[in-house]
């Protein structure tokens, strides 16, 4: 059983703003242990490793204190992100993983995409020979359809399914809430927090540095901000009437989702991840969490969550396919 909340540490190496140096992001993973964090998520792909090197170094001498999640099946391979599914490629890289981790084993290890030149039975069937070698706890999948769930579970239990899940993102509410919540496997949030929109923390899109992910996802575009951008007084509105921020808000909306759903927001502020990990202990009225879904949805939220090239890459389900 994964705890309620976890951190995700992807921030901490790239994706958002300047990343903090090494010395800064081990003090927030440091900081973040000591004040009850228990649940680190990390992967190959995320800095081209450094990251998991960063989380190995926090958990030198405090293994034994948390679930660790890391990830394999894409990396960054001469500068490109490079998905690869094949089983060799996999095993490669757990063992990758556990080196740079500085640990002899890793509680949950997802496939990070399913490589769609792979049968995805083949790749998890890398993830099982790992389990039986005592490398890695249970088994994992990101960004995945129920369809892709059912065919890996055909071949190994699949403990965790990590997807995307926010207000301002419910493709999970399609089919894969109920189908983890039926089959009792975690359903890990990424981006809960809306990648910033709903910690109210973006500001102006056009100032984000040039190496941000969110520069070409099309609702920090120019087509779709403005629209996106008009939520946030209301919502501002609604966190304050609650008495939280509006991050803890948005924490809190997910978990009242189920009890199988475990939000990793990430953060490179301690101040942060402290805020976040109090949500797990707040609580909001049923009735203005129904509000904060009526106010931000799939029919509120403007534009796609991926351009047209990661759209390609993932399996989840989309909107657009299910009407």
């Amino acid at each position: 059983m994964l705890p309620r909340l976890g951190l995700g540490c992807m921030n901490l190496s790239h994706a958002y703003g300047v990343p903090p140096t090494p010395e800064e992001g081990l003090a927030v993973l440091r900081g973040a242990l000591d004040a009850g964090v228990t649940h680190l998520d990390t992967a190959t792909l995320y800095g081209g490793g450094r990251n998991e090197e960063l989380v190995g170094r926090a958990l030198q001498g405090r293994r034994d204190e948390v679930v660790l999640a890391s990830k394999g099946g894409m990396a960054i391979v001469d500068g490109e992100r490079v998905i690869d599914g094949r089983p060799e490629t996999v095993a490669a890289q757990v063992d990758a993983s556990l080196s740079r981790l500085g640990v002899d084993h890793i509680d949950l290890y997802y496939l990070h995409r399913w490589d769609k030149s792979v049968p995805i039975a083949e790749s998890v069937g890398a993830l099982v020979e790992a389990v039986a070698a005592g490398k890695i706890g249970a088994i994992g999948l990101s960004e995945v359809s129920v369809e892709r769930l059912r065919e890996a579970q055909a071949v190994a239990p699949i403990a965790a399914v990590q997807n995307e899940y926010s207000l301002w993102t419910r493709n999970a509410e399609i089919a894969m809430l109920e189908a983890t919540a039926a089959d009792g496997v975690a359903l890990v949030a990424f981006s809960p927090v809306g990648r910033g929109f709903l910690s109210d923390s973006v500001g102006d899109p056009t100032q984000l540095v040039e190496k941000d992910i969110r520069r070409p996802m099309p609702r920090f575009g120019a087509e779709h901000w403005p629209r996106n951008a008009a939520l946030l007084p209301a919502w501002r509105e609604l966190a304050a009437e609650a008495g939280v921020t509006p991050a803890q808000l948005s924490l809190i909306w997910l978990l009242s989702r189920g009890d199988h759903v475990v939000p990793i927001p990430g953060t490179t502020s301690l101040d942060h991840a402290i805020e976040n990990q109090a949500a797990a202990s707040l609580a909001v009225d049923a009735e203005l969490l129904a509000r904060a879904g009526e106010l931000i949805n799939h029919d509120t939220v403007s534009g796609p969550r991926y351009a047209a090239r990661a759209t390609g890459e993932v399996d989840a389900e989309t909107f657009e396919d299910a009407a």
